[in-house]
């Protein structure tokens, strides 16, 4: 009778796996407001999903939790994508989200995500575009709102840091339809002036606050700016357009001050220290030319001038000796190959060299003329042709062929009236 009883842990996994195998429960579209929001150390994120009636528990794995673009807390009105199974454990449903949108948002992200695929596979954020920020900039722009945070913070941070650097501030909306506009209208108008670097950028605020900093059209004209940009949007969570496109990307206003100027204390310190090593260097080099002056004064050449003079004249003198040697020697080797040829045999009778040269002409004429085939025909033999071709054998030969006799002095042309070969073979 008891087998008609399951198991908790029978029933529980049967359940889940009519979740697991329901088409309508494996990508699940949900919209509510998150309460009891935990982080947990291992990157796993747990809260539970609520609208005015119900309320279902969620978690995201960390890998998901990696890729949001913002940080969910307790009454955050959220989009999840994911998938709904029983949690064997304590026998609840739950869904496992995948990803997790800003309720209201979601569309902005889209084109977020769609403009950055685009420029992106355009090269706007190659890094071989980056121009160099100076480290040593004499005026720094700043494109940003006349008031708020966003300003103080950069103009209080350059005037700590480097006050002697001048900042010109370039007055722009930063939010709203039109700001797009008169950001790019005052990037513009930057560039018209001596700068060496060009702050863009605002304070924190929601994505929609941030958004002209992600238009097409302030990313471009961020890009095409002759002035190294450093691009300040937000806080050090919030990413932007701006930001990928731009030189360099600071976590914040402050920050871009911080890129933009060195420390004057630490360029204080960098003299002094090249101070110290340049001194050094002097001493250093000073006292090695006065050891090599010292050194100069006590040669024995300096101190015995003369005798350096006459050594080297005694030795001029010896190579003058040697070159007349050489070349008495060369004259009378000439002399000796002269007398030589004129007592030669061939030059005192020419003729016989020509008499030598006559006799071995006539012994090659004898010669050809044994190997020239007319020779051969003048002793009484002749040269027999058929259609062009040395007649060699009899088979060659029928009765009615016409041939061409070749003699001495002329040539026969007749017809074969017989054939008759030898039969001593």
């Amino acid at each position: 009778m008891d087998n008609k009883y399951l198991s908790v842990s029978a029933i529980t996994r049967y359940l889940k796996a009519k979740f697991d195998s329901d088409d309508n429960l494996r990508v699940v579209f949900l919209k509510g407001e998150i309460s009891n929001i935990k982080y947990h150390t291992t990157g796993h994120i747990y809260f539970s999903l609520k609208d005015e009636t119900s309320k279902i528990n969620a978690i995201m794995f960390s890998s998901s939790a990696k890729k949001l673009l913002f940080k969910p807390i307790d009454g955050s009105k959220v989009l999840v994508t994911g998938r709904i199974s029983v949690y064997e454990a304590t026998g609840g449903y739950q869904i496992y989200v995948d990803e997790m949108l800003e309720d209201g948002i979601g569309n902005l992200y889209i084109a977020f995500e769609e403009l950055k695929k685009k420029l992106s596979k355009e090269g706007l954020f190659d890094t071989k575009y980056k121009k160099q920020i100076p480290k040593i900039p004499s005026r720094v722009g700043v494109v940003t709102a006349p008031t708020g945070a966003a300003i103080k913070d950069i103009m209080s941070t350059i005037k700590r840091r480097f006050p002697i650097c001048e900042v010109i501030l370039f007055p722009s909306l930063v939010q709203g339809e039109s700001a797009k506009e008169d950001i790019v209208k005052n990037i513009k108008l930057a560039e018209s002036y001596d700068l060496d670097v060009l702050i863009v950028g605002r304070g924190g605020g929601s994505i929609e606050d941030l958004w002209p900093f992600n238009e097409e059209i302030v990313a471009r004209a961020i890009f095409e700016c002759n002035i190294p940009v450093i691009s300040a949007v937000g806080h050090e969570i919030d990413f932007t357009i701006a930001d990928y496109v731009a030189d360099m990307r600071a976590p914040t206003p402050t920050g871009a001050a911080e890129m933009a100027v060195p420390n004057m204390s630490d360029l204080i310190s960098l003299i002094s220290n090249l101070k110290i090593r340049l001194n050094e260097a002097i001493n250093k080099k000073v006292n090695y030319q006065k050891l090599l002056l010292d050194s100069i004064k006590g040669s024995y050449a300096l101190k015995n001038p003369l005798i350096m003079y006459e050594n080297k004249k005694q030795k001029l003198d010896m190579l003058l000796d040697n070159l007349n040697k050489t070349l008495l020697k060369k004259y009378d080797n000439s002399l000796h190959k002269l007398e030589i040829v004129k007592k030669s045999f061939i030059l005192n009778n020419p003729t016989l060299l020509y008499k030598e040269k006559m006799t071995k002409l006539d012994s090659l004429i004898e010669k050809l003329e044994l190997i020239n085939p007319l020779g051969v025909l003048k002793r009484g033999y002749s040269l027999t042709y058929k259609d062009d071709k040395v007649l060699k054998e009899i088979k060659s030969v029928n009765t009615g062929d016409t041939l061409l006799i070749k003699l001495y002095d002329g040539e026969i042309n007749t017809t074969v009236k017989s054939v008759k070969e030898n039969k001593n073979d």
